[in-house]
């Protein structure tokens, strides 16, 4: 199918303990990795996004920034293009989802691929850095400034959702997924009935959302060793060798809606193979039309 990309860089390191993250979109823009996908004529590079200053501290800068990044993603759906969002932390996923569910008749599904639940509310998170809470904000929990951005009310359904890679969470968080029946893939079922059949059966889990779905990948599901440019890395994720082929598996899809790569961190990136396999991933995602 022939698609119009948007790319749209969301600047923000607000919602993490190391706000490195802030200078991802702007670092890949540079990068010579990225250099083939901006020559494409099937993309465009939109705008980036940076925080502002708010009274009301940290949760309303982030909560102003989503909410302009919902807006820029809305827009984007309703021009028929398909949103491409690189971050930043992963609180900014609230703005991306919240954008497209906005732009949805109908109710929208997520792949959320990550080796943490993202999944804290005020009340259970031990560290308080908002990025992560957006998958609890997405479904209706959190703070109000947050659960609203885009509209009020849970922005997916627990029936839509599905977490591939988690390996590092707190027990609050799965209790809370649990609770609602958000399917959640931890690396050790990865690891016990291989990626192709866990991807699968997550991915027929989202796609029965009526409205399409889209993937939220925060760069820290792969390994370190292979991705070292991240916010909060965690041993033993995934391979490229493993999640490439699966992602490339959704090319063509009418139904993908959106995708996003959040938590790339340049300052940790050594000899920038965190940019390069970013690249890859979105043109295993969206590939080059041939004559393109």
């Amino acid at each position: 199918m022939h698609r119009t990309l948007r790319l749209i860089g969301a600047a923000s390191g607000v919602g993490a303990q190391d706000p490195g993250c802030h200078a991802g979109p702007t670092a890949l823009h540079r990068a010579h990795a990225f250099d083939d996908l901006q020559r494409r004529p099937d993309l465009n590079w939109g705008e980036t996004l940076f925080p502002r200053q708010a009274l009301g501290g940290r949760v309303a800068e982030v909560a102003d920034l989503c909410q302009r990044l919902a807006e820029a993603v809305r827009q984007a759906r309703e021009r028929g293009e398909t949103p491409v969002v690189l971050g930043g932390d992963h609180s900014c996923a609230i703005g991306t989802w919240s954008g497209v569910r906005a732009a949805s008749p109908a109710p929208v599904g997520l792949l959320w691929l990550d080796a943490h639940l993202d999944s804290h509310t005020p009340e259970s998170t031990h560290s308080g850095a908002l990025h992560g809470m957006p998958l609890a904000c997405l479904l209706g929990q959190g703070d109000r400034r947050l659960v609203t951005v885009g509209g009020p009310g849970p922005k997916l359904l627990p029936g839509h959702v599905a977490l591939i890679g988690v390996r590092s969470y707190e027990p609050e968080e799965r209790e809370f997924l649990d609770r609602l029946g958000v399917r959640v893939f931890t690396i050790d079922e990865v690891r016990q009935r291989g990626l192709p059949a866990v991807f699968g059966e997550a991915r027929a889990r989202v796609r029965q959302a009526p409205g399409g779905y889209g993937v939220s990948l925060d760069l820290d599901v792969f390994d370190p060793r292979e991705a070292p440019g991240v916010g909060s890395p965690e041993p033993a994720g995934l391979s490229q060798t493993e999640l490439m082929p699966a992602l490339a598996g959704l090319a063509g899809d009418p139904a993908l809606l959106a995708l996003e790569v959040m938590e790339f961190n340049p300052d940790r990136d050594a000899g920038g193979r965190t940019a390069a396999l970013l690249a890859r991933l979105i043109g295993a995602v969206f590939p080059r039309r041939h004559g393109a």
